[in-house]
């Protein structure tokens, strides 16, 4: 990650259409998991800010354990008060065999090398107990990839066939698979592969503040994708993928 992303992130994470209609998506997909498993300690690897880290706590009462490699990100964290921050990579994490329930990563995998992310994998999946859930999320499709992706040192993009075999070479079963952010996509395209080509503009943040009702209107299409998933549909393309699995004894 780019460290210049982090001031953005922490003034926008709470109102910015884009992280809001993700959470919900996000809900939608653990609610249901969250009755049916006996969930407590819980670790995000890759934490950013910890602003997710305090909502699961806040949502499930799970105790987590944030970890982030960058400094910037932690301080952020240690300002809202975010208990339990340590400062790790993710592919050599300072906790033992299967002590935690459940392990999140959410779009951190994309900043590693094609190959790279393997390890990181293997590394969660080391310190999630048996029976526990895995939950990753990652930027999906290579031809998605826009400015922003530059701005925060994106690597590479994930299919669901790819990012599946990836996850059961170590040894975890995946319970749902499932591509969001999926209404937008035309609009995306066009963005990403006819506007920004044209503009030939610098690398810059996705994340900036947006007028209220363009803020507002741009979410509904994520929460009728909510709707969806809370139903039990699992959507076949679009700009992010979520991977929920169980750690096979």
């Amino acid at each position: 990650m780019n460290p210049a992303e982090f001031p953005y992130l922490a003034a926008l994470e709470e109102s910015f259409w884009w992280f809001r209609g993700m959470r919900s998506i996000m809900f939608a997909l653990l609610d249901p998991l969250e009755r049916r498993h006996q969930i407590r300690q819980v670790l995000e690897a890759g934490c950013g800010t910890g602003h997710f880290a305090h909502l699961l706590h806040r949502r499930y009462g799970w105790e987590v354990y944030p970890v982030d490699l960058a400094w910037e990100g932690l301080s952020y964290a240690h300002q809202a008060g975010i208990p339990h921050l340590a400062r790790a990579d993710i592919r050599a994490l300072p906790f033992q065999n299967g002590c935690f329930d459940a392990v999140f990563c959410l779009d951190v995998l994309v900043h590693f090398a094609p190959g790279e992310e393997a390890e990181a994998v293997k590394e969660l999946v080391r310190v999630l107990r048996q029976g526990g859930l895995l939950v990753l999320r990652v930027a999906a499709l290579r031809i998605l990839r826009s400015r922003h992706s530059e701005f925060t040192n994106e690597r590479q993009r994930f299919t669901a066939g790819r990012l599946r075999r990836i996850v059961v070479n170590y040894g975890v079963q995946p319970l749902r698979i499932t591509y969001a952010n999926s209404c937008l996509l035309p609009i995306a395209l066009v963005k990403f592969r006819v506007w920004e080509p044209l503009w030939k503009k610098p690398p810059a943040s996705g994340v900036a503040p947006l007028p209220r009702w363009l803020n507002g209107l741009l979410r509904v299409p994520l929460e009728l994708e909510r709707g969806l998933l809370k139903a039990g549909l699992n959507l076949p393309v679009g700009q992010s993928l979520i991977l929920v699995g169980l750690k096979k004894g």
